[in-house]
């Protein structure tokens, strides 16, 4: 029976919180998340849509299908799935080179795009590849997103002037193609985005928790009916089909798939990256903690039967996720609501649209546009991280320049070739007591100003010694050998959580030599499956034998009365060690 119940919840994972739904304060708190969330919804899926190159309504259809789907499937009970900036700029970029925006086949080709999406995020969930997601860095979301605002930002600036470009393509070529269009901006058109502009901010600013998109949107609506000239001539979105749409399969071949499996790769992880750091974030506020392999089954089922009903890639929105668990929603069923609300839209009022001008919806994306940029989060990486920066840095610059799809695979490989980098070149600190510290306190040297001994250098190794970290090793170690004092070198290995053959080669190779030099390489504190690995692979006695010490106190103490050479000791200066008096007294001559 338990099985039985196993497997269930497995199939219908929506029954961990149906249940909730008997309380009448949870369905009264999750309508409220729904409607909230639908009143923010609605613009920002139009606009989404047209950033795609898609009529409004593939918006609704997006958010209603998939935010369902997802719903049903996902972990997180927060999270609004649906049309997202990230997502939609990206659509626009891979198509680009495919099918123009206003070819017959333009929407055909973008729900196949949707349906080679869901089945990439639909594997990778069932594979359970749900943890790799830790292994993209933080930097190339970051990065990505600051490069996606700056794409939004000048694809939308010729139906905020009133301009014609057409699709220009890159975003160097769009703003050349912006400056030499610029005399012919149409002030009508500019006197409609500023309004919507100028009542998005000060709503933000004095009633925060207004719908400030909404009603910019609005106020950019209504200026178009003033009496001014010109006004009747602005373009608008135009009106949305009445009624949702009809269940029809995606129009997949063989051409078709070679031509988008490159950008449905990057749209898939695009999305699962997106979709997973939005429900990881609002989880940490709510205290839920993320199933990782259940939302990636939950985005590409979302997208898979997405791609059936006209819907075009979707992924997690922040901001519409954020509004809901701040409205007060307790389970997924606020999904639900949003996507009802939708529906009632598309099925009663759907030539809503037809009055909204296209200027007002380019300010309101543009507004969208300026938040995606996540300004203290680029501030904090600058100032704390070089390679993090480096890899920030690079992914905007290549979006910017090049496009998302190799922007997105330039970062992640970034990420992971200076990941490498850091685990191949573990730092070696040099480390000794502190003085005023009765136990063996262990610090670093040069940070703490501290006296070593001029016989025994300690190091403490960050990072654990294995194939990649051989070559570091063996030149540092090396080094050591070649002094004519320090000739004795204690390894503290608290922070080795793994010694490979290579890493261990290296200390039998390097404690030979520095034998040879009248010295000798010790190790202590490493952790049991380190020390295990040596003395199961007889690295310890290749070193010499009982050269493994469980930790500083009586390695040092084995060193510094048995190794050392006590009459250099009695000739030193310096108190390093407790057991520096005694190993003076050792080496004191001869009466």
């Amino acid at each position: 029976m338990a099985t039985r119940s196993l497997v269930t919840r497995r199939l219908m994972p929506f029954m961990d919180w149906a249940g909730e739904l008997r309380s009448s304060a949870v369905l009264r708190a999750d309508a409220a998340g729904g409607i909230t969330n639908a009143v923010i919804a609605l613009p920002q899926v139009v606009a989404y849509a047209l950033i795609a190159g898609l009529p409004p309504a593939f918006g609704l259809y997006t958010a209603i299908v998939a935010a369902v789907v997802a719903a049903l499937f996902g972990s997180s009970r927060h999270l609004v799935t649906g049309p997202a900036a990230p997502m939609s700029i990206m659509v626009a970029a891979v198509m680009s080179g495919i099918v123009a925006q206003n070819a017959p086949g333009y929407a055909a080709a973008v729900v196949a795009l949707t349906a080679m999406v869901g089945v990439l995020q639909l594997a990778l969930g069932l594979a359970r590849f749900g943890a790799l997601i830790a292994f993209i860095s933080h930097a190339v979301v970051v990065g990505f997103t600051a490069g996606a605002a700056a794409y939004i930002a000048v694809t939308q600036m010729d139906a905020l002037l009133g301009l014609d470009l057409g699709s220009a393509g890159s975003i160097p070529a769009t703003v050349i193609a912006l400056a030499r269009a610029l005399p012919r901006a149409q002030p009508d058109s500019m006197i409609i985005g500023g309004a919507t502009l100028l009542v998005t901010a000060a709503v933000r600013r004095l009633r925060p928790r207004w719908p400030a998109l909404l009603l910019g949107l609005a106020a950019g609506t209504l200026v178009q009916w003033l009496p001014l000239a010109g006004m009747d001539t602005v373009p608008t979105v135009g009106a949305m089909p009445s009624g949702l749409p009809s269940p029809a399969l995606p129009a997949l071949g063989v051409e078709r798939v070679r031509q988008l499996a490159p950008g449905a790769m990057a749209l898939a992880l695009i999305g699962l990256i997106e979709a997973v750091s939005i429900a990881t974030a609002i989880g940490t506020r709510s205290g839920q903690r993320i199933d990782g392999n259940r939302e990636f089954i939950g985005q590409g089922l979302a997208n898979l039967v997405g791609s059936f009903f006209s819907c075009y890639p979707a992924s997690g929105s922040f901001t519409r996720s954020a509004a809901n668990f701040d409205a007060g929603a307790r389970t997924p069923f606020s999904g639900l609501v949003t996507a009802a609300c939708l529906a009632a839209v598309l099925v009663l009022v759907p030539g809503i649209t037809a009055y909204v001008p296209m200027a007002a919806v380019a300010a309101m994306v543009l507004t969208v546009a300026w938040g995606l940029v996540e300004w203290g989060q680029i501030r904090h990486i600058l100032r704390t991280s070089r390679d993090d920066a480096a890899v920030l840095v690079i992914t905007l610059l290549l979006t910017i320049l090049l496009g998302f799809v190799t922007a997105v695979f330039a970062g992640i490989l970034a990420s992971i070739v200076l990941y490498l980098r850091r685990t191949a070149r573990p730092a070696l600190v040099p480390v000794a007591p502190r003085e005023d510290r009765a136990g063996r306190d262990l610090r670093n040297v040069r940070r703490n100003a501290l006296t070593e001994c001029p016989q025994l250098k300690i190091l403490r190794v960050d990072g654990s010694l294995f194939f990649a970290t051989s070559g570091h090793l063996h030149e540092t170690l090396r080094a050591f050998s070649r002094t004519r004092e320090q000739r004795h070198v204690l390894l503290v290995g608290s922070a080795v959580n793994l010694i490979d053959v290579s890493g261990a080669e290296v200390l039998a190779a390097e404690s030979a030599a520095l034998a040879r030099a009248g010295g000798g390489l010790y190790l202590c504190s490493l952790k049991g499956p380190a020390r295990d690995f040596l003395e199961r692979g007889g690295y310890d006695r290749r070193m010499g034998g009982g050269r493994l010490f469980h930790n500083p106190r009586e390695a040092i103490a084995y060193i510094v009365l048995e190794r050392l050479d006590h009459e250099a000791c009695h000739a030193c200066p310096y108190f390093v060690f407790r057991e520096c008096a005694a190993a003076k007294e050792k080496g004191t001559p001869a009466a």
